[in-house]
């Protein structure tokens, strides 16, 4: 009877916490949508399969044998010519711009060196930007090869010889260290400016600070630049231990990586603040920013790129600012890419600032509490 009896208050209290849990409406959607959204975004988003390869062609050799393999290539649904080019020179604007993601030159022996029994070398220049990609690149390109050399019989190979820029030996490291600097300091952002309004709503002092002589504007930059400090502080510490600690080196200016991240953290406390605005507890707060931070770290082009993701997702991710962020400090830091080169990635780390900050100025003022 104690056994039974036992057994009946846990299910009376287990059907408590199941009634608090689904009763209030904003629960059930934050426990069943992010869910079905997140399933999808995994399925689309974080995979490893290279789809769309651009590259540029310089064929000097313009012979029957450089066009059949060209065309191996073209054949292919994952290499999209970009361009066709009359010296290796030009090739360096395109991956430079990230146009393309590798460079293929023929040499203009190519045909005699095979028809005179040689072996003959392909030079192949990729971008090391995102080791990953690039490995991957480098792996179907010479697959193909390998199976042109079959068909032309093993008396006339042809020898891949693959350069990588920005990542001479195509370390992970070297991608995944310069993007932790973003990546890292975003959660920090968005938590703290998340949780700022919240917690006054829920201790009830915030409605007091209404009523001071304190313009909406004025708390809202009074919210805003503590996370963006600490967002900052948290970036410098990562970028420390990039370049002491694990050795990366740094060929870009210090000055144009920190106004890089000016713009982004301004986005990310813009965000955190909307979310704030709208949660009526530190609970809220927390459940709507993890909710938000898991799609914006899979569609940043963190372990994936950007372009492998399908056309739908690509779009939805120009509203993310951590996928321009990525851009800007990798290119900052791998390249040394001037300010003038990586300035159209402001543009829409702005606009989300421009939206988000007025959106949480004018939801301090009207949001019912």
């Amino acid at each position: 009877m104690d056994i039974i009896l036992m057994l009946r208050r846990l299910r009376s209290l287990c059907i408590k916490e199941l009634l608090i849990i689904f009763k209030d409406p904003a629960n059930r959607l934050v426990l069943i949508i992010p869910v079905i959204l997140q399933s999808l975004i995994f399925g689309y988003a974080a995979t490893y399969d290279l789809n769309f390869i651009p590259y540029v062609l310089c064929d000097q050799s313009r012979s029957a044998l450089s066009r059949d393999l060209a065309a191996r290539l073209d054949g292919t649904d994952k290499f999209v010519r970009q361009a066709t080019l009359s010296s290796s020179a030009e090739a360096e604007a395109w991956i430079y711009d990230g146009k393309a993601l590798l460079a293929v030159q023929i040499g203009s022996d190519f045909a005699d060196r095979i028809l005179s029994g040689q072996n003959a070398d392909i030079q192949v220049i990729l971008d090391g930007r995102n080791s990953t990609t690039a490995a991957m690149a480098q792996g179907y390109i010479a697959q193909i090869v390998e199976a042109w050399n079959a068909g032309h019989g093993n008396a006339s190979p042809v020898n891949l010889v693959t350069r990588a820029w920005f990542n001479p030996q195509l370390e992970t490291r070297w991608n995944i260290m310069p993007a932790m600097i973003g990546s890292l300091s975003i959660i920090q952002i968005m938590v703290l400016a998340a949780l700022s309004v919240a917690r006054e709503r829920e201790q009830g002092t915030f409605d007091q600070m209404l009523v001071t002589p304190l313009s909406p504007w004025e708390i809202l930059i009074g919210k805003a630049i503590p996370p963006i400090v600490v967002g900052l502080v948290q970036s410098s510490f990562i970028l420390i231990v990039c370049l002491f600690w694990f050795g990366i080196p740094f060929a870009g200016s210090i000055a144009d990586l920190y106004i890089s991240l000016g713009v982004f953290t301004l986005s990310c406390a813009g965000i955190g603040l909307c979310i704030s605005a709208i949660s009526l507890n530190m609970q809220q707060a927390l459940v709507y920013c993890f909710v938000s931070l898991l799609p914006m770290v899979l569609l940043s082009g963190l372990a994936t790129p950007v372009s492998a993701m399908p056309e739908a997702l690509q779009i939805a991710t120009c509203a993310n600012p951590l996928r321009f962020a990525l851009v800007c400090v990798r290119r900052v830091y791998l390249e040394g890419s001037p300010l003038a080169d990586i300035a159209q990635n402001f543009i829409p780390m702005l606009a989300v600032a421009a939206v988000t900050l007025p959106l949480a100025g004018w939801l301090f003022r009207n949001r019912l509490s």
